[in-house]
């Protein structure tokens, strides 16, 4: 089998998988038509990257073909890594599921000006610009060497998208307003240029917190937005901000717990509840949480990224030892945000929503209504 033939053959099998858990949006048709018509591996750089449980490798398709196309249709939820930097992953042909969710959110439509923010390898903004028509796309890409080989990516393809190198923060003024905003990349606030640039009514889509991505519709008087969360996923961060946090380890160092008690509920739900993992991201934004089994059961390690720290152990018999140490008790602040869950009605994460107002200056994650429902401050 020849790579081309492997490449259609893997496509296929990529859109059949989708297709069998129900992914491909039914009021989105032209979705699967663009990716059919503007495959991912067309924009898939020389050289991929993928980790080898250290470190990141390099997968060159004129060394191992075979292995490249399996790096680019690794599966829907799988992204190809496209750059590394200092050992960190920067840039990314994101997974096929998300950025079919993601623009089934947009609710683009024919003759809409868009504004892409993170350009990366240029197949996103090859579907924004084969749906919304003939130079109506602007994509933005803060790292010029990206931005040129997105240019010729979208050059062969036939797309009249207008690259843009340049920080996606700030958005592209000069060709606002526009229709439609989206980004392909996390933040933890939403700029207030990309809503200073969006008309009334117009909706920006964008992915929050590494976790998830949310909607929202700029009001009438462009003065806030408002929408809900649309999808649960992770992304990379803005251009700059990629560091290596501190793991659980450096943050807790050596020395001993200053507190240990029983812990009396199930882990299973923090482990396996997504829905209650993204109220906890929401409630408890700065505080990282992992969790694993092993022969007595499930464990978590908690930490803040800066002091504080919590162990959740597991000893066998269903039981559970919570150490916790710094000047914060994470383990009590967890099921206090638990608790807070269950009390609100254990919404899910399609119940959550997202609010910026004030020039930016006031955003908000909120649950059920955005005007009556119990909000979180994103600071």
């Amino acid at each position: 089998m020849t790579i081309v033939s492997e490449l259609g053959e893997l496509q296929h099998r990529l859109a059949a998988a989708m297709e069998q858990r129900g992914a491909w949006p039914r009021r989105s048709a032209w979705i699967r038509q663009t990716i059919e018509a503007l495959p991912r591996h067309d924009f898939a750089p020389e050289r991929l990257w993928s980790w080898d449980g250290n470190r990141y490798v390099p997968v060159d398709r004129g060394r191992d073909p075979e292995r490249w196309a399996g790096e680019v249709y690794a599966g829907p939820d799988t992204a190809a890594v496209t750059q590394i930097t200092a050992g960190l992953a920067t840039s990314s042909l994101s997974c096929q599921a998300v950025v079919v969710d993601m623009l089934d959110s947009l609710l683009l439509e024919p003759g809409h000006r868009v504004l892409e923010l993170g350009t990366g390898c240029g197949w996103n903004a090859a579907l924004l610009d084969w749906r919304a028509g003939p130079h109506r796309t602007i994509s933005v890409e803060t790292d010029p060497r990206l931005a040129g080989a997105a240019r010729r990516a979208l050059e062969r393809a036939g797309a009249s998208v207008s690259v843009q190198a340049a920080d996606g923060n700030s958005g592209w003024p000069a060709g606002a307003f526009y229709d439609r905003v989206i980004a392909t990349y996390a933040v933890e606030r939403i700029p207030w240029a990309w809503l200073a640039q969006t008309r009334p009514g117009g909706r920006i889509v964008a992915p929050w917190g590494r976790l998830g991505h949310v909607a929202l519709t700029v009001a009438e008087d462009g003065q806030s937005a408002t929408g809900w969360v649309q999808g649960l996923a992770q992304f990379m961060p803005a251009r700059g901000t990629e560091v290596a946090e501190p793991g659980f380890l450096q943050v807790r160092g050596s020395g001993d717990s200053d507190d240990e008690r029983p812990f009396l509920r199930d882990l299973a739900p923090l482990h396996g509840d997504a829905h209650l993992r993204f109220a906890l991201r929401v409630a408890l934004p700065d505080v990282r949480i992992t969790v694993a089994a092993d022969e007595d059961g499930l464990n978590s390690w908690i930490h803040d990224g800066a002091s504080s720290w919590a162990v959740l152990s597991a000893l066998g018999d269903g039981k559970t030892i919570a150490d916790q140490g710094g000047p914060r008790r994470l383990a009590d602040e967890l099921e206090t945000a638990w608790d807070a869950w269950h009390d609100a009605g254990r919404p899910d994460l399609y119940d959550y929503g997202m609010t910026v107002q004030n020039g930016g200056a006031t955003q908000y994650m909120w649950a059920h209504d955005p005007a009556t429902g119990p909000r979180w401050p994103l600071t």
